[in-house]
């Protein structure tokens, strides 16, 4: 279990390290320039450092480490409900960035912007656990170092099956984000945290379950026994038109390309007022009476 302490140990000092680059960069930068590209690139870099160190796990852990996949999803839910609370409204996930876009809620350069730090972190994180993962500290970073050059494909079935998992992931995961989004995060965070440990059990063995392009790159992009456009097709399209399934039959339609709702019809919310009834006074001219007026009443001078 002292292998096990280590990881632990790691994702705290990863938490803290982001954290403090965060609380730096919010000190330095302007709010747009924060919230556009370093809030993204910290979320990035926590996330990916996180979920490889944990892969690791997953994978050298049963066997080399003689505790099973129940401590790796315990661990995750963690560091996802951990993530909710310190990533300060960073996504984190260009599908989630992309669904903003869409919804309006976000312009074209901030959007860019996001992707751009998105990646940026991802990268970052794959050099710096690759170096921490050198320093061998336990015996699980002495294996992966040996097995890191010769890493096979995630992608444990068909490619258009492994495409419809993966879609499959990211549809069920930004239908529960749209619904929870005005949610209070006391509630989201575990609900999100749960949905992800979930979807990671079931699709795991297929995919890997990343439903995360920039993830799904930085992790598994370079191994081999499947090709680059393979790849694209399963971590970056599957997630991209989950994303867009879930926010058509949520919404109804596509706010940056539809105003109208093309799948429900809209109900107004108010009554549409009874018409007034109209009742003779003296001189013949006709009067509108209000509904609860008394027919006695006089009219207005």
């Amino acid at each position: 279990m002292a292998g096990l302490n280590v990881s632990i140990a790691f994702f705290f000092l990863v938490v803290g390290l982001c954290q403090a680059l965060r609380r730096f960069s919010k000190w330095l930068l302007s709010p747009g320039a924060y919230s556009c590209f370093a809030r993204e690139l910290a979320g990035s870099l926590q996330l990916c450092m996180s979920c490889l160190e944990l892969r690791m796990l997953l994978e050298i852990g049963p066997w080399g480490g003689g505790f099973g996949p129940d401590v790796v999803l315990t661990l995750l839910f963690l560091l996802f409900a951990v993530h909710g609370t310190s990533f300060d409204g960073a996504s984190a996930n260009p599908t989630i960035s992309l669904q903003e876009f869409l919804l309006l809620e976000s312009n074209l350069a901030a959007t860019a912007a996001k992707l751009l730090a998105q990646c940026v972190g991802m990268a970052m994180a794959w050099v710096v656990t690759k170096i921490y993962w050198s320093w061998q500290l336990t015996h699980f970073h002495l294996i992966q170092n040996l097995i890191a050059s010769e890493c096979s494909s995630s992608i444990h079935t068909s490619l258009h099956h492994a495409a419809f998992v993966e879609g499959t992931c990211s549809f069920l995961f930004h239908l529960v984000l749209l619904k929870l989004q005005q949610s209070n995060l006391m509630y989201q965070i575990p609900v999100l945290a749960a949905t992800v440990t979930f979807l990671t059990y079931a699709a795991g063995p297929f995919t890997g379950a990343f439903f995360n392009p920039a993830l799904a790159t930085a992790a598994t992009f370079h191994c081999s026994g499947s090709s680059f456009w393979d790849y694209v097709q399963v971590y970056w399209l599957g997630p991209l038109a989950g994303m867009l399934i879930a926010l058509l039959l949520y919404q109804g339609n596509i706010p940056r390309f539809f105003q109208k709702n093309l799948l429900y019809s809209q109900k107004s919310k108010y009554k549409i007022p009874k018409a007034r009834v109209a009742v003779h006074v003296e001189g013949g001219e006709p009067q509108q009476k209000r509904k609860g007026d008394k027919s006695n009443s006089k009219p207005c001078a």
